[in-house]
């Protein structure tokens, strides 16, 4: 009887130095041998959560390459470790056995999309960007050297940071592209 007493929380609450039952009158054994999820973690990427235009920081825990655990990161200056909803559940976005992984292209004119590797996607983009900007290239305007394509155009993110958006200007300016904006004004 007084095993059974012993392992009944309400018990040990009202008998032990633990009245208000948040401390070891409300733990059991199974308790006790719990450990954390990121306690078991290989390592720890920080990251950007993927939803809206804030860009609170995030910690992904790996384990054996599969993510095990997404969670604020108490570092970040922008969120200090909080997260909304949405961000408190991306772990759902990147390990959900319905999220799409390969890369679905419907043909011009198309009815159906079909999978394409990722090789073959990566190469289809990079000859249409080089075909617009070699169909809209500008040597001249007006009299005036210009050397620049109106083919091309960048609207970037509102979650990129300042040294994306200073890449992106830089492989944009590089192309010839003019028309290079982003959405970093919140």
């Amino acid at each position: 009887m007084k095993t059974w007493l012993d392992s009944w929380p309400v018990f040990r609450q009202l008998t032990g130095p633990d009245p208000l039952g948040r401390g070891r009158a409300a733990r059991s054994r199974a308790t006790e041998n719990v450990v954390s999820r990121t306690a078991t973690a290989d390592r720890v990427v920080q990251s950007v959560c993927p939803y809206c235009a804030v860009g609170c920081g995030q910690r992904i825990f790996v384990k054996d390459e599969q993510i095990i655990q997404i969670e604020g990161d108490p570092d970040s200056p922008i969120s200090r470790g909080r997260l909304c909803p949405k961000g408190s559940a991306s772990k759902q976005l990147v390990t959900s056995p319905t999220r799409v992984t390969t890369v679905k292209y419907r043909r011009p004119y198309g009815t159906e999309w079909e999978d394409l590797d990722l090789d073959t996607a990566m190469e289809m983009i990079a000859d249409r960007v080089l075909d617009a900007r070699r169909k809209g290239w500008q040597d001249e305007h007006e009299g005036r050297r210009v050397n620049r394509t109106m083919g091309i155009a960048s609207l970037g993110g509102a979650t990129l940071d300042n040294e994306e958006n200073y890449l992106m200007k830089k492989l944009y300016s590089a192309m010839g592209a003019i028309q290079i904006e982003n959405q970093a004004r919140i």
